[in-house]
């Protein structure tokens, strides 16, 4: 049971063992671009190719019961995006499990990838752990940690953990069948979430330190992606460096321009955030000196950022 991207080595390690998938479940097609075209879920487009039967409840709640007679001996969720009812959690000999992108019980939730990164972690991994009702809570099998360097972003950090997810599973799998796992319970008073990211959160704010400002902007690139307003219009930020000199500009102040290849904005630390690739209202994405080039006075020093 999985849905994105993420999901899909999973599946594709899962095709390549000795182990038969006997279903696929999925999240319902949506609708995709500006054409609103119906598309189907890489999981499922995953599933098609090597014939595997696919169920795409809108409710899983109300509508599990296919599931059940397949009879599987177990079932394993990645990214599926619903949470699964007692009845069917239970209805496997072996139970149900979950390949969760944290290290349980830290980032529980829905976007424990960009958490990680937006908190400034130094390390994340991968929790192989049974399911339960509550969210992310199941008692641990496995775990893998992996460190997060600081030019990761979410995209690349995906990646990582998406691979170590699918390796971890078959060596979990057979130790899981043979009994020779112990489970380990959840320190509730430990748990961290992760819920999925909102709007306000993608706004930056440049009171912050030039450390958080950084983080945020990575913490969010591919995906949703971060930004800030210039000039009375929105301006989307998708790669930033660090700069550790003091400024004397306020936060959100343009305080140097660098051979129009890019520009410095003070924080609230009074250290910057050189920008390198921005996505300025109504326009694609371009590196800053596509923007400057363009027109060199389309940025100026003492202007401000974020109001």
């Amino acid at each position: 049971m999985g849905t994105p991207d993420f999901s899909v080595p999973i599946l594709q390690n899962l095709v390549q063992s000795d182990y038969e998938i006997v279903l696929v479940v999925t999240q319902p097609d949506r609708p995709k671009g500006r054409k609103r075209i119906l598309t189907p879920s890489p999981v499922k487009e995953e599933a098609i190719k090597h014939n595997i039967p696919v169920f795409q409840p809108e409710k899983l709640n109300d509508d599990f019961e296919e599931i059940v007679a397949y009879e599987p001996d177990l079932i394993i969720t990645a990214a599926y995006g619903q949470l699964l009812p007692n009845e069917l959690l239970e209805a496997p000999q072996y139970g149900s499990i979950n390949v969760h992108a944290s290290l349980l019980p830290e980032l529980r939730g829905g976007a424990p990838i960009h958490y990680a990164i937006l908190q400034g972690k130094k390390e994340t991994g991968i929790t192989i752990m049974y399911m339960v009702e509550q969210l992310d809570a199941g008692d641990i099998l496995t775990q893998e940690s992996v460190m997060i360097e600081h030019t990761d972003d979410v995209g690349i950090l995906h990646d990582k953990l998406s691979q170590i997810g699918a390796s971890l599973l078959l060596r979990t799998l057979p130790k899981l069948f043979a009994g020779e796992l112990t489970p380990l319970k959840q320190d509730d008073t430990k748990a961290t979430f992760a819920a999925n990211i909102r709007r306000e959160q993608e706004k930056v704010d440049w009171n912050q330190t030039n450390l958080e400002v950084y983080n945020q902007i990575r913490g969010l690139r591919p995906w949703p992606g971060s930004f800030t307003t210039y000039e009375g219009k929105t301006m989307k930020i998708w790669r930033g460096e660090l700069d550790e000199r003091e400024y004397d500009g306020k936060p959100g102040e343009i305080v140097k321009i660098n051979d129009r290849e890019s520009f410095v904005v003070v924080c609230g630390n009074r250290k910057g955030i050189r920008l390198t690739e921005i996505q300025p209202a109504g326009s694609k994405k371009m590196t800053v000196s596509e923007y400057l080039h363009g027109a060199a006075d389309r940025i100026k020093i003492g202007n401000k950022m974020g109001e």
